[in-house]
């Protein structure tokens, strides 16, 4: 059937795996320690949300506009010749801090920062200044985990249709701990925090959409997905950019979305959602937790 194809084509590209489960999902039912987040708490269900196929281009455009992730990301990434690969990747890292045990989320993390030891160079601020960068760098680890939290709250608060559990805040607060291990220095834990560091941001004088942002963005609105996904995914890019900040969207060179295409992202989030099902990593947790309990009432 069409939906079975469209369905393995979509898990392919979210997990690497178009049938059953991957093997490092699997592993989130194993493990000593309930992990960081608590079932049903703010990140399990911000990151277990459909929302999240219009989070993640969202942050990937946020991102951008900082010079010095922008060069990271061109000189040192293969995001155009194996996007896929990098976003596996990426879901990897977000899945298994979210619902692994703590020991699973901080090798992940150490992982991801082993990639980003290489990752060094130069870059021009917005203001003209030439400035050396390095992954590691406080400034670049804030600016991609504050892209990261903002763009996946303001995702769910628009598309998710329900609250996030706690608010905001729990949201912001309990992702400072995802910051944290990839060492970022002292995180937002509160939506008011978040707000302000990304106008701090914005106010001075480092963010700028040049030639390679403006690469990035052709490539982030028409990525090289599987041919029967491709009808649906400008929905989804005009959603995440729905979502921007109006100062981003007019940095980016990006147009207001209009009401008419905003329903578009919804019927497809709907659709997706139907299509996809419950998500496997929760279920896999939920394995691992039930067996804690169940050794625990020994």
């Amino acid at each position: 059937m069409l939906t079975d194809h469209m369905r393995a084509r979509l898990l392919e590209v979210l997990s690497g795996q178009p049938t059953g489960i991957p093997e490092w999902t699997r592993e989130l039912s194993r493990g000593a320690d309930a992990g960081y987040f608590p079932e049903a708490s703010a990140v399990w269900e911000v990151h277990r949300d459909i929302a999240t196929l219009v989070a993640g281009p969202r942050a990937l455009l946020m991102q951008a506009i900082h010079p010095g992730a922008m060069a990271g990301v061109h000189d040192h990434s293969r995001y155009r010749e194996d996007p896929l690969g990098r976003l596996n990747g990426t879901i990897r890292w977000i899945t298994t801090v979210t619902y692994g045990s703590r020991e699973q989320a901080e090798g992940a993390s150490r992982w991801v920062r082993r990639l980003h030891e290489r990752v060094r160079g130069t870059y021009t601020t917005g203001d003209g200044r030439l400035l050396p960068y390095e992954a590691q760098d406080a400034d670049l680890l804030s600016w991609v985990h504050i892209a990261f939290a903002d763009s996946f709250l303001r995702a769910f608060e628009r598309f998710a249709g329900r609250p996030v559990p706690g608010g905001g805040d729990a949201y912001v607060r309990d992702w400072a701990i995802a910051g944290e291990l990839m060492g970022v220095p002292d995180p937002p834990r509160s939506v008011a925090e978040l707000d302000a560091r990304l106008l701090a941001f914005r106010d001075g004088g480092l963010l700028r959409a040049d030639d390679r942002v403006r690469e990035a963005v052709r490539f982030i609105r028409r990525p090289p997905l599987p041919a029967l996904l491709r009808p649906t995914y400008p929905a989804v890019f005009q959603g995440a950019v729905a979502t921007l900040p109006g100062w981003a969207r007019e940095l980016l060179g990006l147009r207001r979305v209009l009401p008419v295409e905003e329903a578009a992202t919804r019927a497809v989030l709907r659709a997706s959602a139907r299509l996809l099902g419950e998500a496997a990593a929760p279920g896999q947790a939920r394995l691992r937790l039930a067996a804690l309990q169940e050794r625990d009432a020994v």
